[in-house]
């Protein structure tokens, strides 16, 4: 069923908040909650700094607290009623955002809407570890996933199956089964591949712990993190890899000649 046309004020905007430091949301996502009357946001995971620039007569509720139909019947409220409605997700809403089962709600009242992408928590962790996923030389490849917990993995994503390809990976909601991480990780990765494990990455409280499979479990451990991290892994956070064409001067493209 396609959409209607509506204006905007009979949109609901899906906003990716950014994966915490409140000035990593979007300029365009920022101007939607400075504008928004109704604002439902994620708030176990979302930085409630974010909601300083909502107007003082907004009103917020917190969907961490809320079933999806509850979450509908807000939106449905503030349409109705000529509200302008924004939804924050925390990071980006395309990733773990559970975003689609409410678009699909929304789509079935003809409500139409409108995601604005946000900062990721793997890239944001990647950030603050100054590395890059996509060595040359090392790995063109980032996987992003999960191990199976009380949401299921398809069989053929399984972590060590994912492994096989030894790329970069970034793998979220895990840590607190850091051990059984480890044990998937190392049927494909040598034991000195490097970790880096990155707890709530941009925030003030931001921890950063790094090691190889074979030590990160126990460091992790040791340093009590146990939810809302990101587990990097992979040979692009070691310091062994080719310098990339795009600045090699003997390199010509559409923009530079070769020199010689």
């Amino acid at each position: 069923m396609a959409f209607k046309e509506k204006d905007s004020l009979n949109k609901i905007y899906f906003i990716g908040a950014g994966p915490g430091d409140p000035e990593l949301i979007t300029v365009k996502g920022k101007n939607k909650i400075k504008e928004a009357d109704i604002i439902i946001y994620a708030g176990s995971l979302v930085n409630p700094q974010i909601l300083q620039w909502a107007k003082k007569n907004s009103q917020v509720y917190n969907s961490a607290v809320m079933d999806l139909d509850e979450i509908i019947d807000v939106m449905k409220y503030g349409i109705e009623n000529g509200k302008k409605v924004v939804r924050v997700h925390t990071g980006d809403p395309s990733i773990y955002g559970a975003v689609r089962e409410q678009i699909d709600k929304l789509q079935e009242l003809c409500i139409d809407c409108e995601v604005i992408p946000g900062v990721s928590s793997f890239v944001a962790s990647a950030a603050v570890l100054k590395k890059e996923f996509t060595l040359p030389g090392v790995t063109q490849t980032v996987i992003c996933t999960r191990l199976e917990g009380r949401t299921s993995v398809p069989e053929s994503e399984s972590l060590e199956l994912l492994a096989s390809h030894k790329a970069s990976m970034a793998i979220f909601l895990s840590v607190h089964m850091i051990d059984k991480v480890v044990l998937k990780l190392k049927q494909h990765y040598r034991g000195d591949t490097p970790v880096s494990v990155v707890q709530r990455a941009t925030w003030e409280d931001q921890k950063i712990v790094e090691g190889t499979l074979d030590d990160i479990e126990r460091k992790v451990k040791e340093a009590d993190i146990t939810k809302t991290a990101q587990i990097l892994v992979g040979d692009f956070l070691g310091n062994n890899y080719n310098l990339s064409k795009l600045y090699d001067k003997t390199f010509s493209h559409e923009y530079r000649s070769a020199k010689k």
